[in-house]
């Protein structure tokens, strides 16, 4: 694979393989720039592509019949879209767009099927990864419950902080509220406290972080638990 000369292979789950299993995928790996609102998964149609996000983010969304929709997790560096597909039935169970634009390297689905039968480290690390995107989503769920929306604010700019590899990116009001599950009014209250309390500078739908150590002690619990259990399975990706 040829990577452009200004793009590193960031992905976390890239970055985690042996040598070997690294040498058996590369050769199958398309290098994609993503652009916001790229719909790479559609809810009920079976998933062609795997996408190992570079930078930015994909949102995890869940549309309802009003027409509103709210995002129930989101894949970041750390991993690959629809990982529950490659262990069962090939179909989105949920749609999946591009929120932050970046890059990513993308594996259509039968091929990367047919390296994981013939690579127990890779097939052992995509069933590891699998339960931890299960995990975050419950995460997700349980925050949006219980957790105030300052808090929340933090934790989503903090997750896309790391996927956008830069302090500064586009975030729109709307794709917060879709995010916090808010209304777009209680979204502005929350970035006008965080902008006044030094953690942000937004302005025309770009955010900067200008003190990321105070964003992560605004945060609630979920964030720094999230990155726990990350860490618990990229530890076991290394032993396995």
């Amino acid at each position: 694979m040829s990577l452009p000369a200004t793009e590193d292979v960031a992905n976390r789950l890239l970055l985690s393989l042996p040598k070997a299993s690294w040498t058996r995928l590369k050769s199958a790996l398309e290098f994609q720039t993503t652009k916001k609102g790229d719909v790479v998964n559609q809810l009920d149609r079976p998933v062609g592509y795997h996408y190992f996000v570079n930078r930015g983010l994909i949102s995890l969304v869940k549309m309802m019949r009003d027409g509103r929709s709210v995002e129930i997790g989101v894949i970041g560096i750390e991993g690959i879209t629809s990982p529950h597909a490659l262990f069962g039935i090939n179909q989105a169970a949920i749609e999946a767009i591009v929120q932050i634009p970046g890059s990513a390297f993308r594996i259509k689905h039968d091929v990367l099927k047919r390296l994981m039968a013939d690579d127990d480290t890779l097939r052992i690390m995509l069933e590891r990864y699998a339960h931890f995107a299960y995990s975050a989503i419950a995460q997700t769920a349980a925050c949006n419950r219980l957790h105030y929306l300052e808090e929340r604010c933090c934790r989503w700019l903090l997750i896309s902080h790391d996927s956008a590899r830069s302090d500064t990116f586009q975030l729109t009001h709307e794709f917060l509220a879709m995010m916090l599950g808010v209304q777009r009014a209680g979204v502005s209250i929350a970035a006008n406290f965080l902008q006044k309390a030094g953690l942000i500078r937004y302005q025309r739908g770009q955010v900067t972080v200008t003190n990321r150590s105070g964003l992560e002690d605004a945060a609630c619990e979920c964030y720094a638990s999230m990155h726990g259990s990350y860490r618990k399975v990229s530890r076991a990706f290394k032993k396995g």
